[in-house]
């Protein structure tokens, strides 16, 4: 679920560069002859995490650094270790030591993140929806929660489906469709959960709202990647059963032709032999009569 205007842009234009550019240009290395069958599968699958991995990172450097990697810590980080970590960071920040011409900016941020981590409740928020949810002074609530969860996977929803119309793209609309379904799993798994499911040793300052924000920005890679190979890999079985039966009928045509010229080669021979045997009885008859006559004489 997008939590602020921002993030809908991005997953917009994120959405559209994929499908006017990256599309494009997946389908032109996955055109038929131009490389060979597993090549092209997967020069086209490297290209496309290639690009998703560059996207994220240049979203991901856009967003900057969450609160807990600002200030040096994790999720399990307790108070005092938060005040121990601002006050070090301070002193190397404040624009009195600062020569950076942005020291008044960085020290600002460093200071919102303090003030955020240190409050639970406000630490609470941050981990759920972000700076924003701070912002709008957000808290979670079931009944808004769904809502908005709805309104963002059915309108995903309508539009991978008219995205993938066509016997080409049905596998597509399958992987599509189940890919959203786990996004929507692990979406609503991650925000209703009393605490982060990701194991802070592997993940120690990821907190839930960067968890849906990864996988929103993923989301229009993935699909457009769906579509690409799914159209590829579609193998129409109509029409190879079409030309399978054309083949076995012009087959047939030709045995039948075979079975005619056979039939014809059989009636001649029986045509000229039947006319063989009659003459030599006619011989024989004739010779018998001759003989009774000359006895008789």
């Amino acid at each position: 679920m997008s939590s602020d205007g921002g993030d809908d842009l991005d997953g917009l234009t994120g959405f559209f560069f994929y499908m006017f550019i990256v599309h494009p240009a997946t389908a032109w290395i996955l055109r038929p002859g131009r490389f060979e069958r597993k090549k092209s599968i997967l020069y086209a699958i490297g290209f496309l995490a290639a690009l998703a991995a560059i996207k994220t990172g240049l979203s991901l450097q856009a967003k900057g650094p969450n609160h807990y990697s600002l200030l040096g810590v994790t999720r399990d980080s307790n108070p005092l270790e938060i005040k121990r970590a601002y006050r070090k960071l301070s002193v190397v920040t404040h624009p009195d030591k600062n020569p950076s011409p942005t020291a008044a900016e960085e020290f600002d941020t460093l200071n919102k993140a303090y003030d955020t981590l240190i409050d639970l409740e406000l630490r609470e928020v941050y981990n759920k929806f972000g700076q924003e949810g701070i912002n709008s002074n957000k808290r979670f609530d079931e009944t808004q929660f769904f809502m908005e969860l709805g309104v963002f996977y059915i309108t995903w929803g309508v539009l991978a489906y008219v995205l993938t119309l066509g016997k080409k793209s049905g596998d597509a609309r399958q992987w599509t469709f189940t890919g959203l379904i786990v996004m929507l799993v692990i979406e609503v798994t991650v925000m209703t959960s009393p605490t982060n499911p990701l194991p802070s040793t592997i993940f120690p300052t990821m907190t839930e709202h960067d968890i849906v924000w990864l996988l929103h920005t993923l989301f229009p890679a993935f699909m457009n990647g769906c579509r690409s190979l799914g159209s590829y890999l579609y193998v129409d079985l109509d029409a190879q059963a079409r030309h399978l039966l054309l083949a076995l009928q012009e087959q047939n045509k030709d045995i039948l032709l075979v079975l005619r010229d056979l039939q014809i080669n059989v009636q001649s021979i029986q045509a000229n032999g039947g006319g063989g045997g009659g003459a030599g009885v006619g011989a024989n008859g004739a010779g018998t009569a001759g003989g009774s006559r000359f006895s008789s004489t």
